[in-house]
């Protein structure tokens, strides 16, 4: 063992632990994976296959005792969270929990209560805080917020109005879309609950958090506009006037770009496409599109200059290569920085002393009362005050 890396166990083998978690630290300089728990014994075999001679247990409770490990990566089922965090909080051990926190408010509160009494660092998944065109979107916006620059050229037909509207230009608003396949869907998001609400728990817990984070502001309301699982609008106020639109489209497909987020006020726009171009229009001092390193690229030489068009050519040679072999898991490359990586670096960091939270367990029961208020106005048509969820 090397004592100048953070040593982790990572608790929950699944696919997102072996796909993400796994690999990442076995990347980092500052890291060192030191065991994996699961009670499956094949998603333990696997974890043996991606990093050889890595220590294994079924015994989550005897992996973070080991006075070896510094750390916990929490990658379990929501179902699945308090007794772990518990003991890693006994153990006065950092933690990194998945989102989302908790499978409902009273756990999540539970948890928040748990992390706060020990002080134990402790970060939510929520990874696109972290992904670098993000960084630098919500960096250039709030910038331009504060301090608005406006181009010479911009339009002005009516002076009076600047003063007359005043009370308002402080507000931006924020629009995401999400273009999703259902077909890629795991049985569970159709089942219980999931059956009635779909992806309004599980994944809008992401988009939550990143319309708080990105406006810098707190929520007031939440109406849901929802015709079925694969359609439905999440419309958030905060305070001080500014607005987010949550789209979620999940009748689309893995040829085109996921996630589209516009951000607009005070005579700026600043958009980021699929976290791999940020773009910029009325702003004096941003540039007009900056681009974003892709991962996994198995077609550098098409493509070239990268950006959204790089992409969706490297995009449509990948699926005419699933198609052609039959293999529809050739269709992913070139994918774009969701910030997994880079929110364990910055973890590290906050462990070390060297920042401040990176994502907080306070952020994280927010975004999921946030998604409870849309559960609530889903099912009685209403707008719901996220003072009602408590």
């Amino acid at each position: 063992m090397n004592p100048s890396k953070t040593r982790f166990a990572v608790v929950g083998a699944g696919m997102l632990a072996r796909s993400m978690h796994i690999p990442n630290l076995l990347r980092m300089e500052e890291a060192q994976l030191h065991s994996c728990c699961d009670l499956s014994d094949a998603s333990l075999a696997e974890c043996v296959k991606i990093a050889p001679g890595v220590r294994t247990s079924k015994d989550f409770e005897d992996v973070i005792r080991d006075p070896e490990v510094d750390a916990i990566v929490v990658a379990t089922a929501e179902t699945f969270r308090i007794p772990i965090i518990e003991a890693a909080a006994a153990a006065g051990k950092p933690v990194y929990c998945e989102k989302p926190l908790a499978k409902n408010l009273a756990e999540a509160v539970k948890i928040q209560q748990i992390v706060e009494q020990s002080g134990i660092p402790f970060c939510v998944g929520h990874n696109r805080r972290c992904s670098p065109a993000m960084v630098e979107a919500q960096r250039v916006f709030a910038a331009h917020m504060e301090q608005p620059a406006a181009c010479d050229w911009r339009f002005q037909r009516d002076a009076s109005l600047q003063e007359r509207f005043a009370g308002e230009s402080g507000a931006a608003g924020l629009s995401i879309r999400i273009n999703d396949d259902w077909w890629s869907w795991k049985a569970v998001h159709l089942a219980g609950e999931n059956a009635e609400i779909g992806l309004l728990l599980i994944e809008n817990t992401h988009f939550a958090d990143i319309a708080c984070w990105f406006l810098q502001a707190e929520p007031v309301s939440v109406t849901t506009v929802f015709t079925g699982l694969l359609l439905h609008q999440v419309s958030i106020t905060f305070e001080g006037g500014h607005m987010a639109s949550i789209f979620s489209c999940a009748n689309g497909s893995f040829g085109y770009p996921k996630e589209l987020y516009e951000a607009i006020g005070r005579g700026g726009v600043v958009v980021v496409d699929h976290m791999l171009e940020v773009r910029t229009a009325g702003i004096a001092d941003a540039p007009a599109v900056r681009t974003f390193p892709m991962i996994g690229d198995k077609h550098p030489s098409v493509g070239a200059g990268g950006g959204l068009h790089g992409w969706l050519d490297k995009k449509r040679a990948a699926c005419e290569e699933a198609g052609q072999s039959g293999n529809a898991m050739a269709q992913f490359t070139a994918e774009p920085d969701k910030g997994h990586a880079r929110m364990l670096r910055e973890f590290i960091r906050e462990i070390r002393g060297e920042r401040g939270p990176v994502s907080p367990v306070a952020d994280a029961v927010r975004a999921i009362r946030i998604c409870l208020a849309s559960v609530l106005s889903k099912r009685e048509k209403r707008t719901v005050e996220l003072r009602e969820i408590q």
